[in-house]
């Protein structure tokens, strides 16, 4: 196989480019007003849902419960979400934004966008939905679909 007809470094190219967009994101911090991307998917996702458990949320953001709720607490003490008891079962505890919560989601919208004007100059509307494609692909992987896992 010559080096012409190799395909690309596909994990390679995606590991680095997830660096220089976390650099980025970290580097731009007055933009963000002291919240951390992992607190600005949270964010998101409440303000589409309004409401959410903490493993509904752990379900969409495809992490641990623990870590939505080790999240949780740090975002409850700066104030961007509270804890409402469930109305159809008191046991079950739900998130929602604050006012504040809405306005850094708000905020961090803004941000994105930019960076998504930088991530998506110069390439056609086709060529951006095979790219959304394929991460949406990687995306949905599990342990079980990787070989020598």
């Amino acid at each position: 196989m010559s080096a012409r007809s190799k395909p690309p470094r596909l994990v390679f190219l995606l590991n680095r480019a997830q660096r220089a967009i976390q650099k980025w994101i970290e580097g731009s911090p007055d933009s963000w007003e002291g919240i951390s991307s992992a607190q600005v998917g949270l964010l998101f996702l409440l303000t589409s849902k309004d409401e959410a458990s903490v493993g509904e949320i752990a379900e969409a953001l495809r992490v641990a419960p623990a870590a939505v709720t080790n999240l949780s607490k740090r975002m409850q003490g700066a104030g961007l979400i509270e804890r409402v008891a469930d109305a159809a079962d008191g046991r079950l505890t739900r998130l929602r934004l604050t006012s504040a919560g809405k306005a850094a989601s708000m905020q961090s919208s803004v941000v994105l966008q930019s960076l998504n004007g930088q991530l998506t100059a110069g390439f056609s509307q086709e060529e951006l939905a095979i790219v959304a494609r394929w991460l949406d692909h990687a995306a949905k992987l599990s342990g079980d679909d990787l070989p020598g896992v």
